[in-house]
């Protein structure tokens, strides 16, 4: 029993934590490169020449790759209850809501339309259409979509506010330069209908100009509506950026937290007085075999943490940074070169 709850909860570190240092990364790159390359596959399918020479690789090699999505699938839905603090722990209920989760759907969409494919007859352009969904699956291992995501939903009150307003504008657009437009354009203008893609081009600021307004009183009301698309246009702009920022400055304050806590120095200091230090700290990512000081260099900080871990260069007093090592100088203010490392 105990070496079944073992294989589980490798299967799921390394299908679900991920991080630059970890030695599973490996498996996430290898699925980000089989996903983009899928997705290059059903592009270039869609060439009729390609398609006819090479149909039998591109069937197998789409045929390979809905195996590895489907075990990857099954692997992720039984180990899933290892993620108890996730509400996964439950042996039925925890699998059936982790299989209701938007980022399961998206995985069992990458291979399911394959199978609907050999017991229904599915049309080969709807079917292509359902593969490229597998592009969505980079959003598991892109830190990236995972923020545009993550803001998207933080933000969803402000920009459902924003959609309700720009409906409004777009049929107050389209009503009144129906009635300004409809007698001199009835080809153009001849119903609300028809107006509302002269609106819609227009507050968006794309301006296709295959329907503008030959009315005094319609191109006055047009300016008017082009300065307001400028506005109506900025604001989903604010929105995003606001979210964008409010993201970066939770992730520098977990960093930031990781690395505080991690120090033996601070180890007895409760949470306030923790976040009191972390607000003051800035985290910086460096690449590896990046010197963070160099011998003789005057030092600008009095306490700095590796919890990546990290060495000096090798040789005579070689010193090799583990999680929550931090390097202190003794006498800030007084000798700014008198640096005393301290250790676990």
């Amino acid at each position: 029993m105990g070496t079944v709850k073992n294989i589980k909860r490798t299967v799921y570190e390394i299908l679900e934590v991920s991080a630059p240092g970890n030695r599973y990364r490996y498996f996430d790159l290898f699925m980000m490169a089989l996903i983009t390359a899928n997705v290059i596959a059903i592009v270039m399918e869609t060439e009729t020449a390609l398609h006819e020479a090479y149909r039998d690789y591109f069937f197998a090699f789409d045929f390979i790759s809905v195996i590895i999505f489907t075990i990857e699938y099954v692997l992720r839905v039984w180990s899933c209850t290892v993620n108890e603090a996730g509400g996964y722990g439950h042996p039925v209920r925890g699998r059936l809501r982790y299989m209701l989760s938007p980022i399961a759907i998206i995985d069992f969409l990458a291979f399911a339309p394959f199978y609907l494919s050999a017991f229904f007859l599915i049309d080969l352009r709807i079917l292509r259409l359902f593969r490229l969904l597998r592009l969505l699956k980079l959003t598991r291992y892109s830190p990236a979509l995972s923020i545009i995501w993550a803001v998207t939903v933080a933000q969803r009150r402000a920009l459902s506010a924003w959609l309700l307003i720009m409906s409004i504008a777009m049929l107050f657009s389209a009503s009144l330069l129906y009635l300004l437009e409809h007698q001199i354009q009835p080809e153009k203008f001849g119903s609300i209908p028809d107006a509302m893609w002269w609106a819609i081009t227009t507050l968006s600021t794309t301006g296709y100009g295959d329907t503008v307004p030959m009315t005094a009183m319609g191109r006055l009301f047009g300016a008017l509506t082009m300065l307001m698309g400028i506005c109506m246009v900025a604001l989903p702009t604010g929105v995003i950026a606001t979210g964008f920022a409010d993201e970066v400055k939770k992730h520098d304050f977990i960093v930031n937290w990781q690395m505080v806590s991690s120090v033996p120095l601070f180890a007895r200091l409760d949470a306030a007085q923790i976040a009191d230090i972390v607000s003051l700290l800035t985290p910086l990512v460096v690449p590896p075999r990046h010197a963070i000081i160099r011998i003789g260099e005057a030092p600008t900080a009095c306490i700095s943490s590796s919890p990546a871990g990290s060495r000096s260069k090798p040789g005579p007093g070689r010193c090799i940074w583990a999680p929550g090592n931090f390097l202190a100088r003794s006498g800030c203010s007084e000798n700014a070169n008198a640096w005393r490392p301290w250790y676990r």
